[in-house]
């Protein structure tokens, strides 16, 4: 191992993040910690995400090296876009997959072609839409091992490898399989797509697209043909999912932790917000917010819109246009009249917002959010109480996760079409702010918190996430001396 920036026991790692803002962002996170602990990170990016997501402080700026990888032309793929948000359509998104295989494939083998020294990796820490990185790094000794940002839950449904890959008994053939719990699953659950759900998901998830491979064939190759999984999750979170994990992979699966991003982060623009926020009562604003990834519609956003409006909550709402919208429509997806009648107990804020800072503010007391798991880490790591409105991937299943174990109130849905009425959104929200329903999630969340939110207990999973890598590579050492001695 190198020994560079750590003393004798440093160990050299370059990870690999797939092109979203929900996966670069942990992935660089998790790369500050592992430096704080002595080791060097490569991470591999494009420059149009480091200058936008990418912020290393100058303690760790000679451990983290962020090494800038440009996309090739991809036909139909939209110039300048380097990530999953920058996407008009879905549909383009096997473009990008194109251009991400190409261009870090050729990166990964080049980087894994240096001779034996500190600038080759010790470990490549790979997200799963690199599925090549395995076998790029066995043809040079260096052993990966895969990330996985969704939970344990989220996993434990999609099965072993085979089953991800089409192949076994396990395989999805039909969209109805996403709708039950599979049998390998030894405890009473409700862990599973609704119908709705599921037709989103059963074709860009399980049927090849233009990249060559689905979606799941990328993670059922990557869980398969790494030396070990790591999972950002916690035993305390998921314990029975992680059983599960370990049974159907028959190799190691380490909780990492979940590394929510700190609340630091720079308000400038939002002074004001914050100044409001300072005006509300403890425990009494409705943060709104649904990610990066998902392209709500008109129709979707003025009814979640009327549903903060009947809720009479104070809400403040990071507000991003809608898919249909024509560019410079500054109301677009947002009922006429609508911030007038609002205004003083509501707050839109378009463009980039500090979710960390908002959601540790002190009057902040719920989150209505999308349910993903970079933003339910967020969110139980402030102590914040959950109500959640899944939209794409594995929100759904990490909302029935949730619900099951009573930290968050699922908006009702039409089972099969999976529309929502303003009255849906307003009644889930007063719930868990008004009424006594929410007490009982208020008590299971600010425990979470205690899991979620504390860095000793972050770092010590990162910890033994590393040392569990340190112990692989000396005995696969160990392995090679006796055979060689042989």
């Amino acid at each position: 191992m190198g020994d560079a920036g750590g003393g004798s026991g440093s160990m050299h790692v370059l990870m690999l993040p797939w092109l979203a803002f929900g996966h670069i962002l942990p992935f660089t996170e998790l790369a500050k910690r592992i430096a704080r602990q002595g080791h060097r990170v490569t991470l591999l990016s494009t420059p149009r995400n480091t200058r936008r997501l990418i912020r290393i402080p100058p303690d760790l700026a000679g451990l983290v090296h962020v090494v800038d990888v440009h996309l090739p032309r991809v036909e139909r793929l939209p110039e300048g876009a380097e990530a999953s948000i920058d996407l008009p359509s879905d549909d383009l998104r096997p473009y990008l997959r194109v251009a991400y295989d190409t261009a870090f494939a050729g990166k990964l083998s080049g980087i894994l072609r240096e001779p034996p020294g500190p600038e080759r990796p010790d470990w490549v820490l790979f997200d799963y839409a690199a599925y090549w990185a395995p076998a790029a790094a066995a043809r040079h000794g260096v052993p990966c091992a895969f990330l996985s940002l969704f939970g344990a839950a989220t996993l434990g449904f999609y099965g072993p490898p085979e089953a991800l890959m089409g192949r076994g008994e396990h395989a999805r053939t039909k969209l109805e399989d996403l709708t039950v719990v599979p049998g390998y699953v030894p405890f009473p659950t409700t862990v599973a797509y609704r119908r709705f759900e599921a037709r989103e998901i059963f074709e860009p998830g399980l049927v090849p697209d233009d990249s060559g491979v689905s979606e799941g064939y990328r993670f059922g190759v990557s869980i398969r043909e790494s030396q070990l999984v790591g999972i950002r999750s916690s035993a305390e979170v998921e314990p029975e999912w992680l059983r599960v994990l370990g049974e159907i992979y028959q190799k190691q699966v380490i909780p990492v932790g979940l590394f929510p991003p700190p609340p630091t982060q720079d308000v400038a623009g939002h002074e004001g917000t914050l100044q409001w926020l300072d005006r509300q009562a403890p425990c009494s604003v409705v943060y709104a917010a649904f990610g990066s990834e998902a392209k709500l519609t008109s129709a979707q956003l003025q009814t979640i819109a009327l549903g903060l409006e009947d809720s009479g909550l104070p809400f403040l709402w990071a507000f991003r246009p809608p898919a249909d919208a024509e560019t410079g429509e500054a109301t677009a997806g947002l009922p006429e009249g609508f911030e007038e009648r609002v205004n003083g107990r509501g707050i839109v804020c378009r463009g980039w917002v500090p979710q960390a800072r908002f959601l540790a503010h002190g009057s902040v007391g719920v989150f209505l959010t999308h349910a993903g798991w970079n933003s339910i880490t967020e969110g139980l790591a402030r102590g914040v109480k959950l109500v959640l409105l899944p939209l794409v991937f594995d929100q759904g299943l990490n909302s029935r996760l949730l619900v099951e174990k009573k930290i968050g109130v699922e908006v009702e849905r039409d089972e099969d079409d999976g529309s929502f009425a303003p009255k849906d959104i307003a009644a889930a929200l007063r719930s868990v702010m008004v009424e006594d329903e929410g007490e009982e999630f208020g008590t299971k969340v600010k425990e979470l918190s205690e899991v979620f939110g504390n860095e000793e207990v972050n770092d010590q999973c990162v910890r033994d996430f590393l040392r569990r890598l340190s112990e692989y590579s000396t005995a696969s050492s160990n392995r090679d001396s006796s055979v060689s001695g042989l």
